[in-house]
């Protein structure tokens, strides 16, 4: 059943776990496994933060949903995309109706613990990093949820559990759910 699953599109805030849980998932599902924000970075041959002070977010923007497009029509992957990915309608409809789409849901306390000494995220290079947190998740949060297929909570568990839980999940994931986000109750 679970060779005969879509791609598996990973969405949450960063220091979520999406890379770690995305390279377990994918060597246990014997799939490629992506990242919207390397792929960025090999297609510009700059980093995420260089990109953002010569082009700003809505630059960055706009390369993420070119990635996201490409990417999310390749066959069997696992893909962990960038926190901001579901700001974009766009990137959301691509997201839920060509795959599987897993919300990790990492509490602010959980994403400042795993990112506070991480100098590659433009948008926590200010004064409180915490609120920046606290704000991304309040705007972000109901987004990742309306193109959610599956919520898991992270940081409380370690990797390779989740990962078998969420094999579980897929294993009875029923396939006439993926639809448009609007579309569903």
């Amino acid at each position: 059943m679970v060779e005969e699953l879509p791609s598996v599109f990973l969405v949450g805030p960063m220091g979520a776990g999406k890379t770690t849980i995305g390279k377990l998932l994918a060597k246990q599902l014997g799939r490629e496994f992506l990242d919207s924000d390397w792929y960025i970075e090999s297609q510009t041959g700059a980093d995420i933060a260089w990109i953002f002070a010569k082009e700003g977010e809505a630059g960055f923007r706009e390369r993420e949903t070119r990635a996201i497009d490409e990417l999310t029509q390749k066959p069997q992957i696992v893909l962990a995309t960038g926190g901001g990915a579901v700001m974009s309608a766009e990137n959301r409809a691509f997201l839920h109706q060509r795959g599987i789409v897993v919300y990790l849901n990492a509490p602010v306390d959980v994403q400042m613990a795993r990112t506070a000494k991480d100098k590659s995220r433009p948008l926590l290079q200010q004064p409180n990093p915490k609120q920046i947190l606290q704000d991304l998740y309040s705007i972000r949060d109901p987004l990742y949820r309306q193109v959610a297929h599956i919520i898991m909570p992270t940081g409380h568990t370690y990797p390779r559990y989740m990962v078998n839980q969420l094999l579980q999940q897929l294993a009875s994931f029923d396939m006439s759910t993926i639809t448009a986000p609007n579309n569903r109750s």
